[in-house]
């Protein structure tokens, strides 16, 4: 079962979590499981030995961890750790960690966003009842603070039985694959006027 983690605050962690490869190869763990750096680093796209070092800098600060060997045990295998990342910005943080936070939350979301752009690319080759299934959706709100913490908290109940950490896969459907659910709830920033453009 996944475990929350305690909110991120160390930004060297953060840092070093943000590595487009380190998030790539947690995804990857995530996704398919235990898997020895070569597999990892056949997925990423990079060498065994670079993917062998953003393993064990994944494992230093707590993202990966050693998995139960196979086999005849010679492969060092890896997981993903069981416990749900959380990174949430606070007014008092310090210069050094908003910037840490920043800097990851923007990965995530660019990872989030290649991952929709790819699914966008490839949709009209998916099976009907696939494309019937799919949403990319934008919905603009009118909510109060505690309105938009209940949407969220619902949205997660509502989630948290498919996450794939949580799921057994012998009891999914027989067509199961991976989804992703992403999910944006913010108040808007107040948009500046651009203004009028000056003839030349």
């Amino acid at each position: 079962m996944t475990q929350a983690r305690e909110p991120l605050t160390d930004p060297v962690a953060m840092r070093a979590l943000a590595h487009p490869a380190r998030l790539a190869i947690l995804n990857r763990l995530q996704v398919e499981g235990p898997a020895t750096a070569t597999e990892v680093a056949e997925v990423v796209g990079i060498t065994p030995s670079a993917a062998s070092y953003h393993l064990r800098m994944l494992a230093k600060y707590g993202f990966a961890e050693d998995a139960p060997p196979r086999g005849d045990g010679r492969e060092r295998m890896w997981r993903g750790s069981s416990e749900k990342m959380s990174i949430t910005t606070e007014p008092d943080d310090g210069p050094e960690v908003r910037a840490a936070k920043d800097l990851l939350i923007k990965a995530v979301r660019d990872q989030a966003a290649d991952e929709a752009a790819r699914a966008l690319s490839a949709f009209d080759r998916e099976p009907r009842h696939w494309r019937d299934a799919s949403v990319f959706s934008r919905t603009i709100l009118l909510v109060g603070a505690e309105e938009l913490q209940e949407i969220n908290r619902r949205i997660e109940e509502l989630l948290a039985p498919y996450r794939i950490t949580a799921r057994d896969r012998a009891e999914a459907p027989a067509d199961a694959r991976v989804a992703e659910a992403q999910v944006n709830l913010f108040p808007r920033a107040v948009r500046r006027p651009h203004g009028l453009p000056r003839d030349a």
